[in-house]
């Protein structure tokens, strides 16, 4: 079969993230089928392949979808991903995140799919001893929503030694900017993530952006992270399929680019890239917010050969921004 042809299932793939792997999947020759409940996603942001709408808790769904395309391979993005109501809720982040991977790794089992990608999280690491972050680094999550992610991590693991299905687990960190030729983007509701909501401040849509604590041990007082732009995330999950493609054994890797940037910071390059101003309050901190988080992206970057080409941070801002005028118009 030419690679053309060769379907990829897509979970989440109507999502931030889920969307921009597809048109890098498209790029890159294989065809993306988006399997999404839309509850956060978005119907427009499907544009590379098909949509079939379903939830990965639907056993049946998964199963008549999956005969359908013969995909060879998933992509597994579909989860729930906001820490304070994994706090609040932790049931729902453990049915979605992981009863709903298992029917997901189930379904694949039965059905002969021995690749998958799965879309892993920083946040498996909890506070961090040391940081720049490496994998070998303890994980010691710290909320329900990154305790999921590991426990799916375990899965994959045990899912591999008994019946054979090898997986390369992405350990994201700060996921930030838009696809430079501003197809897609990022929309969540309710949004949580920094950049676009000072981007939302920028645009006037709010008063201003809070801060959440200037005490810090950093050096302007403000958390720092690592962010890594979308378009870049996206590519090293193709570079992570076509690994396991050629027999790679599964594994889990960072996605940083191994510097960070401090919350003042990003509010000082969005004033600058959108040359507005932008009113920033300060509140008290959040508990569990390390002071900084930093990736070690090193190994991908020497096995897979992942090389970042939006590491800037008024890259990643000014797609965001593109993205940002253009969705809101």
């Amino acid at each position: 079969m030419p690679k053309q042809q060769q379907p990829v299932l897509v979970t989440g793939g109507a999502g931030y993230i889920g969307s921009h792997a597809c048109k890098a999947l498209a790029q890159s020759g294989y065809q993306p089928i988006s399997y999404d409940n839309l509850v956060y996603g978005h119907r427009t942001a499907v544009r590379w392949g098909p949509l079939e709408v379903g939830d990965i808790g639907q056993r049946a769904r998964l199963g008549a979808v999956i005969a359908k395309y013969r995909p060879m391979a998933v992509m597994h993005f579909a989860a729930f991903a906001y820490v304070g109501e994994s706090v609040q809720e932790p049931g729902k982040y453990y049915r979605n995140n992981v009863a709903g991977t298992l029917t997901l790794l189930e379904a694949m089992r039965d059905h002969g799919i021995e690749h998958l990608i799965f879309s892993s999280t920083c946040a498996t690491y909890g506070v961090p001893d040391r940081v720049p972050i490496a994998e070998d680094h303890p994980q010691r999550p710290i909320n329900p929503y990154g305790a999921s992610k590991l426990m799916i991590e375990r899965m994959l693991a045990d899912f591999d030694s008994a019946h054979g299905l090898r997986s390369i687990s992405l350990r994201y960190f700060n996921a930030g900017g838009a696809d430079p030729d501003a197809e897609t983007g990022e929309s969540h509701d309710p949004e949580t993530h920094l950049i676009p909501l000072v981007l939302d401040a920028a645009a006037g849509r709010r008063d201003a952006i809070t801060v959440f604590g200037d005490d810090y041990d950093t050096p302007d007082g403000t958390c720092i992270r690592d962010y890594v732009h979308v378009t870049d995330l996206a590519q090293a999950h193709i570079l992570a399929l076509q690994a396991l493609e050629r027999g790679a054994a599964s594994t889990a890797y960072n996605l940083g680019n191994g510097q960070g940037f401090s919350v003042r910071e990003v509010i000082e390059e969005a004033a600058r890239i959108t040359d507005r101003p932008i009113t920033m309050k300060i509140g008290c901190r959040r508990a569990g917010d390390p002071p900084r988080l930093v990736g070690d992206a090193a190994r991908i970057r020497a096995e897979l050969g992942w090389q970042p080409r939006f590491a800037e941070l008024g890259t990643i801002v000014e797609t965001a921004w593109r993205w940002h005028q253009r969705s809101s118009s």
